[in-house]
């Protein structure tokens, strides 16, 4: 039962990176009729009232510092999605979703700063390594001038970081579909403000965009939180992290199949060069925590 179950698990984190794969070409044709703010407010919102409704009665049970954390995190998660989805604006879905994925690599040195946790060798060698993929994926031939999509992703994966290490923080103290509904709610808040203020309202959108961000709502962002919460139940963390690992990879297949993303040899060695680093800076400390305490 046991091992039926782990196998679930597993197959429950790797539908969840699928899914968050496709959402990166579909998020980028919907950008071309609704504008960002737009597409993520409605987004945040959406997912925020369907995760409170399953949460129910406790979110009223949630105390003050608990929802004062799930607010820092919603902030930190609408900043991140702003500059990942207007640097998918000016660069290819493959790219977005191999540079989102160096916050792997950024949180350790980040939580040095915080809490005073000197990061490993493992983590210095994943740096370097994610240095070197980044600097093959965006810049350009004369090695100087970096697209300015790439550069919003990257700093996307900043605000991802800050959203990890105050996550740590306070998830573990309450319930995570209250906390999660609280986050996006205060994404959602943040977005409507900023579209409201600064973009016009979608008029003459096709159905086949409203179609989009109904799947990014519902199964990119609803429907995968639960399949990765449950997944991890099951799935060691070691094991979970090489599985979440996948999603810029099927970021980039799905890109190239549907969006015909020309990928270059230069990029091809970019995108593995930070692919290993997010699974060494993912799994290799895990690794080592598991074996001494062996």
């Amino acid at each position: 039962m046991k091992d039926r179950m782990g196998l679930w698990g597993r197959l429950a984190l790797f539908v969840t990176t699928l899914i968050w794969g496709t959402s990166f070409v579909i998020l980028k044709t919907t950008l071309d009729s609704v504008p960002t703010l737009w597409v993520l407010a409605i987004r945040f919102s959406s997912s925020a009232l369907i995760l409170g409704l399953f949460a129910g009665k406790k979110l009223l049970g949630m105390d003050r510092q608990l929802v004062k954390g799930s607010v820092l995190m919603g902030l930190c998660l609408a900043a991140a999605y702003i500059f990942q989805t207007y640097g998918l604006v000016y660069t290819t879905p493959g790219k977005n979703s191999f540079l989102t994925a160096t916050y792997c690599v950024l949180v350790p040195f980040m939580a040095w700063g915080v809490y005073r946790r000197r990061p490993g060798g493992a983590n210095v060698l994943a740096a370097f390594l994610c240095i070197a993929g980044i600097g093959l994926v965006s810049l350009g031939e004369s090695l100087t001038n970096i697209n300015k999509g790439d550069l919003l992703t990257l700093v996307c994966g900043v605000f991802y970081g800050f959203q990890i290490i105050i996550m740590e923080q306070y998830v573990g103290q309450g319930d995570a579909l209250s906390i999660s509904a609280v986050q996006f709610a205060a994404a959602g808040l943040i977005c409507w403000t900023g579209a409201l203020l600064f973009e016009a309202a979608p008029v003459g959108a096709p159905a086949s965009a409203w179609f989009s961000i109904g799947y990014l709502s519902v199964m990119c962002t609803a429907v995968c939180f639960f399949l990765q919460a449950w997944g991890m139940k099951y799935t060691p963390s070691s094991t979970a992290s090489m599985i979440m690992s996948l999603e810029s990879v099927f970021g980039v297949l799905i890109s190239v199949l549907f969006y015909h993303e020309r990928v270059t040899p230069k990029l091809l060695l970019g995108f593995a060069l930070i692919f290993a680093a997010v699974l060494i800076s993912e799994t290799k400390p895990k690794l080592l925590h598991r074996r001494q305490k062996a």
